[in-house]
């Protein structure tokens, strides 16, 4: 089971399916089918069993899923029953903004520092988190246990930030910064370009108005 390749696409689903179950749960739903959750989530059955059948299966044929279950299932897939303690580099709109995500914390993310290079920043609070000077990131990072690195700033400070971050023996890398990281391959890395989805969005309105 270890050893088993998962496919990118299959990964990507998982979030999906977690938070819709949790929505299933919350709302007192003990059961669903392959049928009725791909009438939910615009996925169809067979996919979702095929999805499925890469951890295991977890539903049995005429029996369908126990939500619950499968919720706290996908939750340890995804590492979630774990913490995962990280910092925020860059205390501009977009990092003040992710270290005030309350949700991050009911998944288990801890917000434990947030660094920039503008003094007029240091010492404000995020949630009760001090912003320190950009400098201190390699001390912090040992001494905090921290996993992930979030980076909300400009390309050249986040090439320099994660230079500092492999010495750190940081363990993944959430990277909204606009340039590709070069870190080993033992730091996970996500990239998120903001406007790439911006694109993404005018492509579809662009191809909606060419075909009428």
């Amino acid at each position: 089971m270890e050893d088993k390749i998962i496919s990118q696409a299959v990964i990507g689903r998982l979030p999906r399916y977690y938070r819709y179950l949790g929505d299933l749960k919350d709302s007192g739903i003990e059961r669903i089918s392959s049928q009725d959750l791909s009438k939910l989530m615009k996925v169809t059955a067979s996919q979702i069993r095929q999805d499925f059948n890469n951890f295991g299966g977890f539903g049995q044929q005429g029996y369908g899923y126990n939500v619950e279950y499968l919720y706290n299932e996908i939750a340890k897939i995804l590492g979630l029953h774990y913490k995962h303690n990280l910092i925020i580099v860059g205390a501009g709109n977009l990092g003040q903004a992710l270290a005030n995500y309350v949700n991050f914390e009911r998944r288990g993310f801890i917000v434990k520092g947030v660094f920039d290079i503008n003094p007029e920043l240091h010492g404000k609070e995020l949630r009760g988190v001090p912003v320190q000077p950009i400098e201190n990131i390699e001390e912090f990072v040992k001494a905090n246990d921290i996993d992930i690195a979030v980076l909300t700033i400009p390309k050249d400070g986040a090439v320099k930030t994660a230079e500092v971050l492999v010495r750190c023996n940081i363990r993944a890398i959430w990277n909204f910064a606009h340039v590709d990281l070069n870190v080993p391959d033992s730091i996970v890395v996500e990239n998120v370009h903001l406007s790439d989805s911006l694109m993404k969005l005018s492509y579809g309105i662009s191809k909606f108005d060419n075909s009428n």
